[in-house]
């Protein structure tokens, strides 16, 4: 801001508050009415209409999945989108906090009297910036499905195959379940459920490994992922039930 411009903003501010009431006690005031009229409205809806309140909590359950409040949910998908462990802290704390600092000290850094968006490009393209970003991660977080749950529709071969063999389309949906049940989603997507790595998704993996590979590869797999030989040795029902469902996995042409 120049000189000319500053004594001009001076005069405008001066005549502005000349013509203007004080904020006190006008505009607190009319902030306390709107306020008392709020906490009424709380109130009144709290005694007649009561708390959401869910089942009570049952710590023998493993089907529970707890999610997050929808104004969350962008910092429930940065979450999963954060894979190193020691980032944790980073996306769960500290990115929330240093926009809110920003966002507070605004005033402080932001000295232009300039106000228009098309003459203030960096502050626009960062408003848009952070507006896309957190309504891509609510509506990512909104429809990421449960670690514990595979909803992958059933192949339609696989349907097709059960009608003549129940046998086979019983051990797929078993199989479902160990996949479910075994933390693979951690690691691996499946349809909408589970994350995009580090490990290779596994929608259609029987379209590029035949059954044979796939237990091979669960019993002598690649680092980080677990081996499965312990429960093919000690579960050797729920282990080819695994592979039947896997190897199942080849989508529907």
């Amino acid at each position: 801001m120049n000189r000319r411009e500053k004594e001009q903003y001076l005069r405008e501010y001066s005549r502005l508050k000349a013509e203007g009431k004080p904020f006190f006690p006008y505009a607190v005031a009319k902030d306390g009415v709107v306020l008392i009229l709020v906490m009424a409205i709380i109130i009144f809806m709290a005694v007649m209409l009561g708390a959401e309140i869910g089942p009570k909590a049952d710590p023998t359950s493993t089907t529970y999945t707890p999610r997050p409040e929808w104004y969350y949910f962008f910092s429930f998908e940065l979450l999963r989108v954060v894979k190193n462990p020691a980032l944790v802290p980073l996306a769960s704390v500290g990115i929330l906090t240093i926009c809110m600092i920003l966002l507070f000290l605004l005033p402080f850094y932001d000295r232009s009297a300039e106000r228009r968006p098309e003459r203030r490009p960096v502050a626009t393209i960062a408003g848009i910036f952070v507006i896309a970003a957190m309504t891509f991660l609510t509506y990512e977080g909104a429809n990421t499905g449960p670690p514990s749950e595979i909803s992958l529709a059933t192949p339609q071969h696989v349907i097709d195959a059960g009608k003549k063999d129940p046998e086979l389309l019983r051990r797929f949906e078993a199989g479902r379940q160990v996949a479910a049940q075994s933390g693979c989603l951690a690691c691996h997507r499946l349809g909408e459920n589970g994350n995009a790595g580090p490990g290779p998704e596994l929608t259609e993996i029987a379209a590029k490994l035949p059954a044979a590979a796939i237990a091979q590869t669960l019993v002598n797999p690649t680092k980080p992922m677990p081996s499965f030989k312990g429960l093919r040795d000690q579960q050797p029902e729920k282990f080819r039930n695994l592979v039947t469902f896997l190897g199942e996995l080849k989508g529907d042409e």
